[in-house]
């Protein structure tokens, strides 16, 4: 380990910030464009002693478990906190511009649509137990220690407030010293609590955590790697005025205001089109809203979120016809010749996107396609296969959904 001063050029896709070096580029995490600081540093790696010159868009951050001064911060959660809004805004919809221009698309890139502390509804927790204490926070960057947590300035104020019955429920079926994952979603009836790589429970220890789920208010629902334990409510999200229960750590949207304004994007393009193909479609996030407009036909590999969507759609009045499909779109795309009914196509796929899919698209004769994704360079690449086939991009939206994160989401729409 070095000590050594250097002056940060600019922030890399992480959201550190790189300094150059006779020995190539070194990250510095807290750090901002502009600042000189003296650090310690081990190979590319470097570590903050002291700031001697400050960037005018340093800020105090929110959040105690940031770190002191928003240097060298503890919780790993959030890595921006220390950025003021509006450079903040602006590195992350420079992102997008940044990954589409490495695949050769220049379109225009929209103002990024904000997030807000308080807008998680959903959050992932990590969690272990102690000899004297039960952990529930979030892991310390790059390390498998666990901050515990008191307070969180991105979570809902529901979750927050119940952070002590998420610990009981947590203590519950905790089996052993090893860490486990504990993902908790606010819905209309209350918190749906996910509890993933924990042993089998003994029946004691299962009587045990029902109970204690049981006798928390505000507690709608505990499964533990994917089986229900108890369900006092049935979990019930809205999309677009349709009630869907989805299935125990099934995928939602982490905000309520990212989902609205994705759908909003995503069925304003859509108009008045009589045949719409949702591909990746969840439990419907798009599928149900895009019901009132025309025929759906979803397509999703998860069976459980296949059959909440489907109930939804049944169950529901005012809605165009639904078909549901489960398929897996990466092992078995829809093929070219399948698209020639639908007049929209909408796609959602995770973090890998959906390469093979946007190349039976690209052939296609689907007159609008839009792209909704969580990586911006997934979706560059995919996005120039369908501008090679004929497709022209008619506008790109990014949209804060992870605040203070470098994840930035974006929906883009074409047209043939």
């Amino acid at each position: 380990m070095s000590t050594e001063t250097v002056t940060i050029e600019k922030l890399g896709a992480q959201g550190d910030g790189i300094a150059s070096s006779a020995g190539g580029p070194v990250y510095v995490p807290f750090s901002l464009p502009g600042e000189t600081v003296a650090i310690a540093r081990v190979k590319s790696q470097g570590t903050i002693m002291s700031i001697t010159t400050p960037s005018p868009d340093r800020q105090e951050p929110p959040c105690r478990h940031f770190g002191p001064d928003g240097v060298n911060g503890t919780c790993g959660g959030c890595t921006l906190q220390h950025m003021a809004d509006a450079p903040y805004g602006a590195f992350k919809r420079q992102l997008v511009i940044d990954a589409l221009k490495s695949k050769g698309l220049t379109p225009e890139v929209g103002e990024i649509v904000p997030a807000r502390p308080g807008e998680r509804r959903r959050v992932v927790f990590a969690a272990r137990k102690t000899e004297k204490d039960m952990l529930v926070g979030f892991n310390q960057a790059e390390s498998h220690h666990i901050v515990a947590i008191e307070e969180c300035p991105i979570s809902s104020a529901g979750i927050i407030a119940r952070l002590p019955a998420i610990r009981a429920v947590a203590a519950s079926l905790a089996t052993s010293a090893e860490p486990f994952r504990v993902a908790v979603l606010e819905t209309l009836s209350g918190l749906d609590i996910s509890v993933d790589d924990v042993k089998k429970l003994s029946d004691p220890q299962r009587r045990k955590a029902i109970e204690t789920a049981l006798g928390l208010r505000g507690i709608a629902r505990v499964s533990l790697n994917g089986e229900i334990l108890v369900e006092p409510s049935k979990p019930m999200v809205e999309f677009g005025g349709v009630q869907v229960s989805p299935p125990p750590g099934g995928f939602t949207q982490a905000t309520k205001p990212a989902e609205e304004a994705m759908a909003e994007l995503v069925t304003a393009h859509a108009g008045k089109a009589k045949r719409i193909a949702d591909l990746f479609a969840g439990s419907g996030t798009f599928s149900l809203r895009l019901a009132r407009i025309g025929r759906v036909h979803a397509v999703e590999a998860e069976a459980k979120a296949l059959a909440a969507l489907d109930h939804a759609a049944r169950t529901t009045q005012g809605l165009k016809p639904v078909t549901v499909e489960k398929r897996d779109l990466f092992r078995r795309p829809l093929m070219t010749q399948e698209f020639k009914p639908y007049d929209v196509v909408v796609f959602d796929p995770p973090r890998a996107g959906a390469e093979f899919q946007c190349q039976e698209l690209a052939r296609s004769a689907v007159k609008k396609i839009v792209a909704v994704s969580c990586n911006p360079l997934t979706l560059a690449r995919d996005l120039a296969i369908l501008v090679e086939g004929g497709y022209r991009i008619t506008q790109v939206t990014p949209i804060d959904q992870f605040l203070w994160t470098s994840h930035v989401e974006v929906v883009a729409t074409l047209e043939k």
